[in-house]
């Protein structure tokens, strides 16, 4: 389905991006412009943004300077694609996340290009898709919606004036408190670094999780898969919240200790779980979590096609500008810490 008047959505910055529109590159740092490629394929929408913001599309070759990746899959094949182009000077990767990059990111430090990303550029979809997983948990709609009779029963709770704790701070956490924000919540952001997010009472380092996350009754991951966030929400975190609360997780499925979930869920110390990533992904049939009626399972939709195709148009477009020009890459990796 099209979109009348183009994409319905906003790119939204994270917490923190310091510059408002991204990261500036000193003059002498800039990478050189010149030819860019778009690989492994290189749809219409694409082809149209790079010559829009005025950049030179052509072949990959020994003169191609600038490439733009549009596959979450092949690591090992762009791993060669710059290995072999050593006068490739940016990298613009597709995805918010890329932990599917890891190594290939590790071993770029002090290569001298610079990398992008799609952070931020589809926070507002996964944020909605967040809210509406939180809001079908609080009013008990999956039991509802498998029901074959009249259930008067009295269960379901209200998300206004919650104590909230959401995980991460990049442009997803930063929409989904926007979104948030007419219910009066209290939350809570925990990030890797310091500084205020708006619309959260307090920020925190991820040290002080467990103690934050005591009483919470929603627990929102919205953070970067990393070393350092893998595991994150473990058993100790999932006690520590509010009996019957709800975990929703719209980052990357491995923040979550899913053992650990599964013993929460199982026990009924938690009151659902609204999952659109998991640990593994795809999660197979069989596995606890799809018998577990207040776990709610979506398959990493968040934001589907129709949605980032033209998101991602965008943020290419604007990182060519920034690459024929001297404007601001956005959604640039911080290639020491990985996202």
């Amino acid at each position: 389905m099209s979109v009348p008047g183009g994409p319905r959505h906003r790119p939204v910055r994270g917490a923190a991006d310091a510059a408002p529109r991204g990261a500036v590159v000193p003059a002498g740092e800039h990478p050189a412009p010149g030819p860019i490629a778009v690989l492994p394929d290189a749809s219409a929408e694409l082809v149209r943004a790079v010559g829009s913001a005025g950049g030179v599309l052509a072949p990959l070759g020994d003169d191609t300077r600038g490439l733009v990746w549009t596959s979450n899959t092949g690591v090992a094949e762009l791993a060669a694609t710059l290995r072999d182009r050593p006068g490739i000077s940016w990298v613009q990767l597709p995805w918010a996340g890329v932990d599917a990059f890891s190594e290939l990111i590790a071993a770029a430090r002090g290569d001298g290009r610079i990398w992008t990303s799609g952070k931020g550029a589809y926070a507002q979809p996964v944020a909605e898709h967040a809210l509406a997983l939180a809001l079908a948990l609080l009013r008990e709609l999956p039991r509802r919606a498998a029901a074959t009779g009249w259930q008067p029963d009295e269960r379901g709770r209200s998300l206004y004036g919650a104590e909230v704790v959401v995980v991460g701070a990049g442009g997803v956490a930063v929409e989904l408190l926007r979104l948030l924000e007419p219910f009066g919540v209290q939350a809570t952001v925990v990030r890797r670094r310091g500084g205020d997010v708006p619309g959260a009472v307090r920020t925190v380092p991820a040290s002080e999780l467990p103690s934050v996350a005591r009483g919470a009754e929603l627990l929102f991951v919205a953070a970067a898969l990393t070393e350092q966030s893998r595991g994150l929400v473990d058993a100790e975190v999932l006690a520590a919240l509010a009996p019957g609360a709800i975990v929703v997780n719209v980052g990357r499925g491995a923040v979550i200790d899913t053992a650990a979930l599964v013993a929460a869920l199982e026990s009924g110390a938690l009151g659902g779980a609204g999952l659109d990533v998991t640990d593994p992904e795809p999660l197979p049939a069989g596995h606890p979590l799809w018998a577990i009626e207040h776990c709610l399972i979506t398959p990493h939709v968040a934001d589907t096609e129709e949605m980032t195709a033209p998101l991602y148009a965008e943020r290419v477009a604007e990182n060519v500008r920034a690459f024929v020009g001297d404007g601001p890459f956005v959604g640039r990796i911080d290639l020491e810490h990985g996202y």
